[in-house]
């Protein structure tokens, strides 16, 4: 059984915050900086260009590919880490689409993030005017399957309200129609179980900095079905996806396995980040993870109901039917969530009227729980949150 007491020690949590952002930026493990300064001035200082290979840099993405592959049910050696997630959205969809051929259209729905989507549209207006990005309402999505549809590009946790795409059916319904998945875990990793080899998906990526802990701007990762390794081009041919990267071929010949969906250089800081927090990850299991907070999540969701009847339940009620997080709705959610930070409850807003809470369970308890209702109960209330400040929208919500 994990340890949660343990774990939350572990997190530097500035005093008297509840800090229920961990699904926007996770918070970081007191290891980080010790882990990065050593980083630093024991292999960059010390080693200079050595550390290519003396500290082994240039294996960190598949290494630390493979420590979050546990995580998310990915078969070894079938996830690498670098740049960022819409580096990856774009690497997924267009290795997709080039391996179904005569399909031009790429499916997702409309409560997947931007980015996704943008990128998918670029790549599409790239490719020509006959290709295009449909989207549908989340709950149309298995109706919406057909024939025609190249790739299903899908956030398995919708970023707003938490709510969760059955990834196995989905999966299923769509390879039976000849349609290649892409899943988007950035809200799934290391909120609850994935079992990607399970659900015979074909793409999957993701991001570290949420609740991974990577820091801010950490790492990306992308996953290949092993299938499909060998046959998936990558669009994107940076020189470290090269097969013989030190050779200096002047022409492209993608690398073996998951190796080829590498593009840039690694970024090494960062990626120290992330194993300090991977340390904390291999001592847990994520389904305590899932158990603790769903328990979280449904306290919650009681005290709120309970002492905030203005407020609406914008996430699904059902447990099994939504992610790690919880979402409310009201007309001056902008305001709302102000008053709360400035009461120190650190959440934030999704527009239009969204308040969005993420419960991680390394670092969050009941007692935080039961903290973050009383504020809002207090702000909601008095009209705390009636004031022109709270008002004014910050570039970042």
């Amino acid at each position: 059984m994990s340890d949660f007491a343990k774990t939350k020690a572990m997190f530097h949590i500035p005093e008297d915050m509840i800090y229920l952002d961990g699904n926007s930026l996770g918070a970081m493990p007191w290891a980080t900086a010790v882990k990065v300064e050593r980083t630093i001035t024991d292999e960059w200082g010390d080693m200079l260009i050595t550390g290519w290979n003396k500290a082994g840099w240039m294996a960190k993405p598949t290494d630390i590919g493979d420590r979050i592959g546990r995580l998310i049910g990915a078969e070894k050696g079938s996830v690498v880490m670098g740049d960022t997630l819409s580096i990856k959205v774009y690497q997924a969809v267009a290795s997709a689409l080039e391996m179904n051929p005569g399909r031009k259209v790429v499916l997702s729905d409309n409560g997947n993030f931007p980015t996704d989507l943008y990128m998918a549209d670029g790549l599409c207006k790239t490719m020509g005017a006959d290709y295009e990005v449909r989207t549908v309402d989340p709950e149309a999505v298995e109706a919406a399957l057909s024939e025609d549809i190249a790739v299903l590009m899908l956030t398995e946790i919708d970023y707003r309200t938490g709510r969760k795409h059955d990834m196995k059916a989905l999966t299923e319904k769509a390879q039976a129609l000849g349609i290649i998945t892409i899943w988007d875990l950035a809200h799934s990793a290391g909120a609850l179980p994935v079992d990607l080899a399970g659900c015979n998906a074909d793409f999957a990526v993701g991001c570290t900095y949420k609740y991974l802990n990577s820091g801010p701007g950490g790492p990306a990762f992308i996953y290949v079905a092993p299938r499909h390794q060998d046959v998936a081009r990558p669009a994107l041919s940076g020189w470290l996806g090269h097969d013989a990267p030190f050779a200096f071929d002047l022409d492209y010949r993608p690398g073996a396995g998951i190796e080829r969906m590498r593009v840039g250089t690694p970024p090494i800081l960062q990626l120290a980040a992330l194993e300090a927090s991977m340390d904390i990850w291999d001592q847990v299991d994520i389904h305590d993870i899932r158990k603790a907070s769903i328990a979280l999540c449904e306290q919650f969701i009681a005290g709120v109901e309970e002492s905030c009847p203005t407020l609406k339940l914008a996430s699904p009620r059902n447990a099994d039917d939504r992610g790690s997080q919880v979402s409310f709705a009201h007309p001056e959610g902008y305001a709302i969530m102000q008053a709360m930070i400035a009461r120190n409850v650190i959440g934030d807003f999704r527009a239009p009227d969204i308040i969005r809470f993420g419960f991680t369970p390394l670092y969050i308890d009941e007692g935080d729980v039961d903290g973050a209702v009383s504020i809002l109960k207090d702000v909601m209330e008095n009209d705390l949150w009636d004031k022109p400040e709270y008002k004014i929208k910050s570039r970042v919500t």
